[in-house]
């Protein structure tokens, strides 16, 4: 098929890429010129394992450009992947969806064909029916359901690993407003061999929500665990093993650490929150979810204050700023609580992450920042709050280690200790 894709952010690029390597020709749609010149030249603009080798050999089948109508009227469906941030009171900024709605609406006024916008920002229930729709009948003068197709195509990829996800997911949701688009999505993933999920646009919202926000609670959930094992002297790693082996539990997103960050988990649980607020539903345990999360990469510091109790003046050495590794994300990393706390303490800091120092440069530019993992290893003390494969090949001996993602070969310093373990 002949595919458009609105935004080149994270999810828009990977769900282009991807597609395209399945045979289908795309068309990336952006504002940012500089994007669209490396998406045009086969480099990605940002860093997802795998994502250069699927641009550079598909170069045939994905294009990108700023041009709306060129891109619409050379295909026939279209998926909304714009960002939706949250504003400061957690609720979610539609601005972008709603602008570039108008937009295309705007072009399928003058399409004297059928076409498909396929929603696959994460928005809220609700979104796509009482949102979405109006605003395409409003600008394109024509009918959704019998002019124009509709649907709710939520993505759940992991970041570092969202290639595979996409690739072989566990399942694909459709959520369609008529009989034609859901066949058309049908069509367009019919050798995926994983179930598909049919449903309404409402509900292919939620699962979306309930789903990561069912994920950041299992991991808040295995941190309040751990700082309690920590107490009593139990590994959690043993007791996560054990939780795992039950099949209604089991053991993915049981790493207990210093919590979850990253462009999903923390947007919308705080979108859920804020939504439950306005409905007037009390999220009980979403709430203390959050609550878990805010205070845990904190007792890193709380940590390292038991074997360097002065911590003005002090180099603090600190493994990886990404949320994640495999990744140049530093959205909601667990690292910047870490440095500001560290800052405000007086500690001085030398920092390493091999693919987003450039990112986080821009929160603490004045920062020391290593060309390697190993010139961090010459700090005080270090904290690992990334878990890079790399630093596992380091040598940690004579060292005061601080531990927020459990990495086996750091327990070989001088001074060990993990955040909840």
């Amino acid at each position: 098929m002949n595919l458009s894709i609105i935004g080149t952010g994270y999810v828009g690029l990977v769900t282009g890429a991807c597609f395209a390597k399945l045979g289908h020709t795309i068309t990336c749609v952006d504002i940012d010129l500089e994007k669209i010149q490396k998406i045009n030249n086969g480099v990605p603009p940002i860093y997802e394992e795998g994502l250069d080798g699927i641009l550079s050999t598909c170069k045939d089948k994905i294009t990108a450009t700023t041009d709306y109508k060129n891109a619409l009227l050379n295909s026939d469906v279209t998926f909304l992947c714009v960002g939706t941030p949250s504003l400061k009171n957690g609720t979610m900024d539609l601005s972008y969806l709603k602008e570039a709605t108008k937009q295309i609406a705007a072009v399928l006024k003058n399409k004297n064909r059928w076409h498909l916008v396929v929603v696959k920002s994460t928005v809220l229930p609700g979104t796509t029916q009482d949102i979405v729709l109006p605003l395409l009948q409003q600008n394109s003068g024509k009918k959704v359901g019998t002019d124009i197709g509709l649907a709710m195509n939520p993505e759940f990829l992991k970041e570092g690993v969202a290639i595979r996800d996409f690739l072989q997911p566990d399942r694909i949701v459709i959520g369609s407003y008529d009989e034609r688009s859901r066949t058309t999505l049908r069509e367009l993933y019919k050798d995926f061999s994983c179930p598909i999920v049919e449903t309404s646009l409402s509900a292919a919202e939620m699962i979306k929500y309930a789903s990561n926000t069912f994920l950041a609670t299992k991991i808040s959930f295995i941190n309040e665990i751990g700082n309690l094992c920590k107490k009593l002297k139990i590994d959690t790693y043993e007791v996560a093993k054990g939780m795992g082996l039950d099949s209604r539990i089991g053991r993915p997103f049981l790493d207990s650490g210093i919590g979850w960050g990253g462009s999903c988990f923390p947007k919308d649980v705080d979108a859920l929150i804020a939504w439950a607020k306005e409905i007037k539903e009390p999220a009980r345990i979403i709430e203390s979810a959050k609550a878990v999360n805010t205070d845990q990469p904190l007792r890193l510091v709380e940590i390292l204050k038991k074997h360097i109790p002065r911590l003005k003046g002090k180099t603090i050495g600190i493994l990886g700023l990404a949320f994640k590794p495999n990744t140049d994300d530093i959205r909601e990393s667990r690292a910047i609580p870490i440095v500001k706390e560290l800052l405000r303490n007086g500690a001085c800091i030398k920092a390493y992450d091999p693919q987003a120092m450039d990112n986080f440069k821009n929160l603490y530019p004045t920062i020391e920042y290593c060309s390697s993992a190993s010139e961090v290893l010459s700090a005080d003390a270090v904290l690992i709050t990334t878990k890079w494969k790399e630093f596992a090949t380091l040598d940690y001996q004579g060292k005061i280690v601080i531990d927020g993602r459990r990495l086996e070969q750091a327990k070989n310093a001088k001074i060990y200790e993990g955040v909840c373990w």
